[in-house]
């Protein structure tokens, strides 16, 4: 089975997504404050089977880009990137589950959790960022598909 067919809740996802990413730390402040641009895609053959580019806007005009590439088994995709190591898996035909931890920042994890919309043009994501096992900070994310 293909990922398309095994992670059906991942294909809604296929397309470019826009939004505004706000970290807040325990205390509900705002520590950051960003847009975004998603392109998720499945390549047609070659060693990924579900490939995300993510392109981060500041308000100075600075900007990242940050590729992740992942493979698909069992109903779960894995990535190992430099920067991060973890999976996700499709907790009912709206909800997916991604849990990693960061390889450039010891001892830190996160788990997410990404809601798609009926009609597959919007979506709502929140990021829990422990460090040590400790909750250090919460990201909320919303967003448009726009392609």
């Amino acid at each position: 089975m293909g990922i398309r067919e095994g992670f059906p809740a991942l294909a809604r996802h296929e397309g470019d997504w826009e939004g505004e990413y706000i970290h807040v730390d325990p205390a509900n402040n705002v520590v950051d404050r960003h847009k975004s641009h998603l392109q998720c895609s499945f390549p047609d053959g070659g060693e990924y089977d579900y490939y995300q580019i993510n392109t981060y806007m500041w308000p100075d005009g600075s900007k990242d880009e940050l590729h992740f590439p992942a493979t698909y088994k069992d109903g779960k995709i894995f990535w190992d990137t430099d920067r991060i190591e973890g999976s996700a898996w499709q907790v009912d035909d709206r909800t997916v589950m991604l849990h990693w931890v960061r390889k450039d920042m010891p001892g830190a994890y996160l788990y997410e959790m990404i809601q798609i919309s009926g009609d597959n043009k919007s979506r709502g994501r929140t990021w829990h960022w422990f460090e040590n096992d400790e909750l250090v900070k919460r990201t909320c994310i919303k967003e448009k598909r726009v392609a």
